[in-house]
């Protein structure tokens, strides 16, 4: 048999991802990072016209889609992946990555927004089930990639916030670490579908839009002594989501700058 080179592991092309939260600070990069692999991809968003703005302006010679998805309703999560469907032809890749929640912290934060910040798990598991039994229903292979945290894996310093802004919320840990777990449930339960799940967690990768003194103090806790930019992500969604990573299931792959390794 031919070994198969790097090149031919990594290229996308003729692959279908749908990228929910495409239009945000790391999921505009993982949007582009597919579609500089070669895969066609439909970028969701709660705004239409914000998802489009994001397809029309995704690289490569292939057209992209943009699609709406609230993720914490059911009936938008239902016509969403159809419509990818209808607009693509196919998904062969479901990133999830879109996330809704309230700047609580435990000191503050209602039985409500708790409650709404978990629905987020429940659409990562919804849309991972529609990719389920599509691929299932088509014959051929599958990937979800859920976008977790490194605070899915660790608590936060209270020292990085106090004094600043809000703390880290308690149900965006809660949140994250369910995310992860269910990765693993969904990875054992689906591989004999031919489906692989796998978890990417970010570490500390701060918009322009974090408080400057509490992102000095994040570096301080960092082995690297700084904060990761969002190109960093490309390489480790793309190992998750071809075939680089054919044998690569139930994982949780951190990209943290060596922040969970103290």
């Amino acid at each position: 048999m031919t070994e198969a080179t790097v090149q031919r592991l990594f290229d996308m092309s003729g692959r279908t991802a749908l990228v929910t939260g495409a239009t945000g600070y790391l999921g505009g990069a993982l949007a582009r990072a597919l579609a500089e692999a070669g895969a066609t991809v439909v970028a969701a968003s709660r705004e239409l016209s914000r998802a489009e703005d994001v397809a029309k302006s995704l690289p490569g010679d292939q057209t992209h889609f943009g699609v709406e998805i609230n993720q914490l309703d059911e009936a938008s999560i239902t016509n969403g992946f159809a419509a990818a469907v209808d607009a693509a032809g196919c998904v062969d890749v479901m990133v999830n990555n879109g996330q809704q929640g309230h700047a609580m912290d435990l000191t503050d934060v209602t039985a409500e927004a708790f409650s709404e910040d978990l629905q987020n798990a429940t659409g990562y598991f919804l849309l991972a089930r529609h990719l389920r039994d599509h691929v299932v229903s088509r014959g051929v292979p599958g990937c979800v990639i859920m976008i977790g945290s490194m605070y899915g894996v660790v608590g936060s310093y209270p020292d990085a916030y106090e004094n600043i802004c809000t703390a880290s919320p308690v149900q965006y840990h809660t949140l994250k670490g369910g995310i992860i777990h269910m990765t693993r449930h969904l990875a054992v339960y689906w591989a004999k579908d031919n489906v692989r799940v796998n978890c990417l967690s970010p570490g500390p990768f701060p918009s322009a839009a974090a408080p400057a003194e509490m992102v000095e103090r994040l570096k301080r806790k960092s082995p690297v002594s700084r904060m990761g930019i969002p190109e960093e992500l490309k390489g480790p969604l793309l190992l998750l989501a071809s075939d680089a990573g054919s044998y690569i299931t139930g994982q949780n792959l951190l990209v943290d700058g060596g922040w969970t390794a103290w």
